[in-house]
């Protein structure tokens, strides 16, 4: 069984950058190949798709995001991060990891593809 716990989120001025993280238990998450990735809920969007990675490294973006945002991991401490920069107030929402036990591939930004998710650690972005 896979946990994620969000956390990270809080109240940043327009412009600022925020680093959310995802601890996903148990950590050293192995196995034949894993997809951990990023999606948001806003006012605007239900459950936007942002980011994804792989063991290997490999990581996917959506466009509207993949020039501000970064995916990372420390995938020994089973960590996820998300690195926001020059932030706006359309960033305000509740960011979720999510995970699933096979490589991203063509499917990461479905949200359907993913078996566990975590609760989701709220972000707001002040103008």
């Amino acid at each position: 069984q896979v946990q994620l716990v969000e956390s990270g989120g809080g109240s940043v001025q327009r412009g600022e950058s925020l680093i959310i993280s995802c601890e996903v238990s148990p950590n050293g998450y192995r196995g034949g190949g894993y997809c951990l990735a990023w999606f948001r809920t806003t006012p605007a969007k239900e459950r936007e798709a942002l980011a994804s990675i792989e063991q290997d490294g490999y990581a996917q973006y959506a466009d509207s995001v993949k020039r501000r945002f970064t995916i990372s991991q420390d995938f020994d401490q089973g960590n996820v991060y998300l690195r926001f920069d020059n932030t706006n107030p359309s960033d305000s929402g509740t960011y979720f990891c999510a995970a699933e036990t096979f490589k991203c591939g063509s499917r990461w930004s479905t949200p359907s593809y993913y078996t566990y998710w975590g609760r989701g650690t709220q972000v707001t972005v002040s103008s």
